[in-house]
């Protein structure tokens, strides 16, 4: 994403958030988009939506000194290794977005989180997408793939939930090619 994509996806979660949407000052409570129909009320309040706490995604390639570890602890705050759900922007970096799982896999800063997010979309053959297999994380069972080719940030205050945790063996195996891909430890 180039700087100028950030800055005016940045821009748009903070105006969405101050103004809110068009659909929601015309009283409308829900809208279209190509993800289906949601809740404008519930899209505005997802944590990670808009503001200082708004999940970002960021360029991988110039980050440095990031250290992968698995560190998972039942505590309500995101940690290494734990699946927690946040709004993620979509691909097309619109300002839409959506509620979705990602994996916690480093600290950033007190209270900032490196994530990958996850998607129940088969990739097999894809060096973007590493297998995880199933876990409490989807209640419907399904298989789960964790993207590596989108890294974002997730703020304490931006996850809505604690969903699950990867074993230690997923973890290392998504670490690996973590660190395989972007030089990281």
């Amino acid at each position: 994403m180039t700087d100028t994509g950030r800055f005016l996806t940045a821009l748009r979660r903070v105006f969405g958030g101050i103004f809110g949407s068009a659909g929601a000052a015309s009283g409308s409570s829900a809208r279209s988009d190509a993800a289906g129909s949601a809740s404008v009320a519930t899209d505005l309040l997802s944590p990670g939506r808009n503001g200082p706490a708004a999940t970002v995604e960021i360029d991988p390639d110039r980050l440095r000194g990031v250290r992968l570890s698995y560190s998972p602890s039942k505590d309500g705050a995101p940690d290494p290794g734990e699946i927690v759900w946040t709004w993620v922007p979509y691909e097309e970096r619109d300002g839409r977005g959506k509620d979705r799982p990602v994996v916690i896999i480093a600290a950033s800063g007190a209270e900032s989180f490196l994530a990958v997010q996850l998607t129940s979309k088969a990739h097999g053959g894809s060096h973007d997408f590493v297998p995880l297999g199933t876990g409490a994380w989807d209640s419907a069972g399904r298989p789960s793939w964790a993207n590596i080719d989108r890294v974002f940030v997730v703020h304490a205050a931006g996850m809505r939930r604690e969903a699950a945790s990867l074993d230690a063996a997923r973890y290392l195996r998504l670490a690996e090619a973590i660190a395989a891909r972007y030089g990281w430890s």
